[in-house]
């Protein structure tokens, strides 16, 4: 019989709660170590798209996230001023298409949802990894308090300011968009039948808002990005000024206005981009989720890739548990390709959603609604590489594209 893997986990955030939850449910020893001394509600929403939900039912999580979040009745993206519909699509087509819908949920809401499966010996707190290293047999991670922590298998998932890939493979210089967002959360009583049960994007010139429900339908998350040079802080939790926010989009639609006019507290950041990495694993050492590829959020991947990798990982690990520097090297030849891919695939996207001109945007509508009318691949179908894939169900024994 196989002995049981050890691997160290860094990062508490969705990814490493994800990997963590994959890896105990094939028999391995996991160890989660978080700088934080507690697992805090941070941020605002995600978008789970049917990969990242079937990749949750591989975790035994599908049923439980739709519950705790919000099931849209199709996404509709509209023009930013008038209002008038761009592109609409149901889920009950993505449920045939995909085998899964797309649902909406609070970021803190999935964090405990996946902490409530690692139990609580397995989680350390407080825990801030400075700096990593891979030795002939063993990957060691070593912290700030002095303490170091010796496993089979080291897993960075420590998000954008990757403690874990800097000591790897240095540090990567990201580069600024000239975009920045806002975002708020609003108690949907202060919105009664104002904002229909969908996921709704209004894309403009310079810049686009999406909003939608999160938490059963109680709270409205919205975000709104928009062309800058005047801000270039990468947080999450640096307030917004509401005027400010008014004044940027005092001409959009009236429906967006009244959301932002009501929401008591903001926030906003700038977006960096990062170039793909060329590897993600040295040695017993391995990166997921934003750790190995941070990406724009316009294809609502970041999450979903997260939990992808982690179902990949566990499982290249539990086939090939004595050669886990082979089954690192599996997993990123895997992964790599396809996150690349969606990285460079989102920000295209985000170029499309702000185009400037008013004749670009004329003909990218136009195009839209000629290839629905026409019946060629659109909507859902442009994204079914991503939809389609089934992160339960990959095949590890061999390198894929």
């Amino acid at each position: 019989m196989a002995r049981s893997l050890r691997i160290g986990v860094i990062g508490g955030g969705i990814g490493g709660l994800a990997a963590a939850r994959a890896m105990l449910m094939r028999g391995m020893e996991v160890v989660v170590f978080e700088q934080a001394s507690g697992l805090i509600e941070f941020g605002g929403g995600l978008v789970l798209t049917p990969n990242a939900l079937t990749a949750l039912r591989a975790l035994g999580l599908e049923e439980r996230a739709l519950a705790d979040g919000f099931e849209s009745t199709g996404q509709v993206v509209r023009s930013w001023r008038s209002g008038r519909v761009i592109l609409r699509n149901s889920f009950e087509r993505y449920r045939a298409l995909f085998g899964a819908t797309s649902a909406t949920i609070h970021r803190g809401d999935m964090q405990k949802l996946l902490a409530a499966f690692v139990p609580e010996s397995a989680l350390r707190l407080a825990s801030r990894c400075t700096e990593v290293e891979s030795r002939p047999h063993a990957g060691v991670a070593h912290f700030a308090d002095g303490s170091e922590f010796e496993a089979d298998v080291v897993v960075g998932a420590d998000g954008i300011h990757s403690a874990v890939r800097s000591s790897v493979f240095g540090p990567q210089n990201p580069h600024f968009t000239g975009l920045m967002c806002w975002r708020g959360l609003v108690d949907s009583r202060r919105l009664p039948g104002l904002v229909p049960p969908e996921q709704s994007a209004w894309w403009g010139p310079h810049g686009h808002v999406v909003h939608y429900y999160v938490r059963r339908g109680e709270l409205l998350n919205w975000v709104a990005h928009i062309e800058t040079d005047s801000w270039t802080e990468e947080s999450w939790s640096t307030p917004g000024y509401a005027p400010e926010l008014r004044a940027t989009y005092k001409h959009w639609n009236h429906q967006l206005t009244r959301i932002f006019e009501v929401t008591e507290h903001c926030y906003k950041w700038a977006l960096y981009d990062r170039e793909p990495l060329r590897e993600w694993s040295r040695g017993r050492v391995t990166l997921l989720g934003d750790s190995a590829h941070a990406m724009l959020p316009y294809l609502a991947q970041g999450a979903a890739q997260s939990i992808e990798d982690a179902c990949v990982l566990a499982a290249v690990l539990a086939d090939a548990p004595e050669e886990p520097e082979a089954a690192l090297k599996r997993y990123e030849g895997l992964r790599l390709p396809r996150t690349s891919r969606i990285q460079l695939g989102a920000r295209e996207r985000g170029r499309i959603n702000h185009l400037s001109s008013r004749w670009s945007r004329f003909r990218r509508d136009a195009s839209i609604a000629c290839r629905n009318w026409i019946g060629a691949k659109t909507g859902p179908q442009d994204l079914a590489w991503i939809y389609g894939y089934d992160a339960g169900n990959v095949p590890t024994g061999e390198l894929a594209a």
